[in-house]
């Protein structure tokens, strides 16, 4: 899949308010952001991008001392691949208990579980906060026997750990070609059986399920517009962790969650950055 990737310049800088602006930007559809030295890169889908909105905030920005210029350009597959291969990354540890690395690594903490992660384009190396927050969750989670959904996988690191704590089976999906490669790659790499991976959305659900546990870390503006279709393929009792989106958006996707029946247990946050435990009413 392509993505279009939009240059921000920051005059002059500030990382309050880059951060803001990331927080911000994502209301335009933007998923990830990447720091600069004079500011931050932005990914967005074409089709998801909304140019108006985007013009709407950069008006609006409420930090005026700052002027922020901006380009859009088309992301390359290739080049988000060759960069994944440069940069790699260095081993992820969360609460001693979980290390995830790249294949072949060495001096790796003694922990319970080892996950090995190639990420090449794909999201999801526990470096991010919201990918962190999840695994924590689920950590400290009974997963044995369990159903488990993993919505918009990216390197399938959540639904790969689910598998290693006792999940039943697990099935993924990634409207990104590249991530569904990834994801089985990984799978492999850590000897997984009981996981298959779909490229699509989440129209693939209908006639799946039900599934104990539902993951999906993806944007606040998917989130909002799948969580009807989570919700129609959740098991009686069953729940759902939600992350991807900022700590003022948890209004908005509880009161979504609410008028589908689902209620919302918790929040966990980590620099502006939130994720919500949901429980089918």
């Amino acid at each position: 899949m392509k993505y279009l990737e939009l240059e921000f310049t920051l005059a002059p800088y500030d990382e309050n308010a880059a951060d803001l602006l990331a927080a911000l930007t994502a209301q335009a559809g933007l998923e990830s952001f990447v720091a600069t030295e004079s500011g931050m890169k932005g990914y967005a889908q074409p089709a998801l991008f909304q140019r108006e909105v985007l013009e709407s905030i950069l008006s609006d920005f409420p930090i005026s001392t700052v002027k922020i210029g901006y380009s859009v350009q088309e992301a390359e597959d290739r080049n988000w691949n060759e960069e994944w291969e440069k940069q790699g990354f260095a081993p992820v540890c969360i609460d001693d208990k979980i290390c995830i690395h790249l294949p072949g690594q060495s001096d790796l903490p003694k922990v319970e579980y080892q996950i090995q992660i190639e990420p090449h384009q794909a999201f999801g190396t526990g470096q991010h906060q919201t990918t962190g927050m999840i695994l924590r969750r689920l950590a400290d989670m009974d997963l044995i026997g369990k159903k488990v959904l993993d919505a918009g996988c990216g390197t399938g690191i959540l639904g790969i750990f689910c598998a290693m704590k006792g999940a039943s089976n697990v099935l993924a999906y990634d409207i990104d070609s590249w991530s569904v490669r990834n994801a089985l790659q990984n799978i492999q790499l850590n000897h997984i059986g009981n996981m298959e991976v779909l490229e699509g959305n989440a129209a693939l659900l209908q006639g799946k399920g039900p599934f104990d546990l539902i993951l999906a870390n993806i944007n606040r503006n998917i989130l909002w517009n799948d969580l009807p279709a989570f919700s129609s393929v959740l098991a009686s009792h069953g729940q759902i962790i939600l992350s991807g989106f900022y700590v003022e958006d948890i209004p908005m996707l509880a009161e979504r969650a609410e008028s589908l029946g689902l209620a919302c247990a918790n929040h966990t946050e980590n620099e502006h950055w939130a994720s919500l435990l949901l429980n089918k009413m």
